[in-house]
């Protein structure tokens, strides 16, 4: 079955560069951005984990850890690791799954025969710290991935998981958020001290709660 948003995502033990990685164990209590590669030594995700390595301090702001996985194997991630940190002026220091036998893979649904024969696709998850599914995303091989935008998401999710409020097209943090439909208006004015525009009856704008 394919994994669905909310679902408890599967565990796994897989080695990596770094050693053998239980996902659970190594999540904690942690958000965890884990996300596929085709294949070790390809150029568009060389890039890709060079940024991920570079944006460091904004994944421990928000408290996540982040996992890359590719079929190939540790000692192959190894000399990688090298052109990546060679090329992108940076030091990857996370771990990336050696999924060969393709365990992780099958679990969640990274392998594509349509897309790469039986090569992981490059596929994003982020996953909460109760182990839920709350985004996947998946990328064609010839478009690298706008980390920018995890993160933003990521923003997105933690805010509005304790406070009764969505975001909308292009939000970024710090931006004006919608009430979400279920509170009444007066209710809403109340709960949200900062103000309340209604745009609509069912379009109701408010600064953001935590900001």
């Amino acid at each position: 079955m394919a994994l669905q948003l909310g679902d408890t995502v599967p565990d796994f033990t897989q080695d990596s560069q770094l050693g053998p990685i239980h996902l659970y164990d190594y999540a904690g209590d942690s958000w965890v951005v884990l996300f596929s590669h085709p294949a070790d030594y390809t150029p568009v995700c060389t890039t890709e984990l060079g940024e991920v390595s570079r944006l460091r301090p904004e994944w421990e702001k928000r408290n996540v850890k982040t996992i890359a996985l590719s079929v190939d194997s540790a000692e192959s991630h190894k000399g990688w690791i090298c052109d990546i940190n060679e090329t992108q002026n940076t030091t990857v220091d996370y771990p990336i799954l050696a999924d060969e036998d393709k365990k992780v893979s099958d679990l969640y649904g990274m392998i594509h025969p349509n897309a790469l024969n039986n090569l992981t696709v490059r596929s994003v998850f982020i996953i909460d710290p109760n182990k839920k599914l709350r985004l996947q995303i998946t990328y064609p091989a010839s478009t690298g991935r706008n980390f920018d935008e995890i993160l933003r998401v990521i923003d997105s999710l933690q805010l509005t998981d304790y406070h009764q409020v969505a975001t909308p097209v292009n939000w970024k943090d710090g931006d004006d958020c919608v009430v979400v439909p279920s509170i009444p208006t007066e209710e809403a004015r109340s709960k949200f001290p900062k103000g309340v525009t209604e745009v609509k009856p069912y379009l109701r704008m408010t600064p953001q709660p935590n900001r």
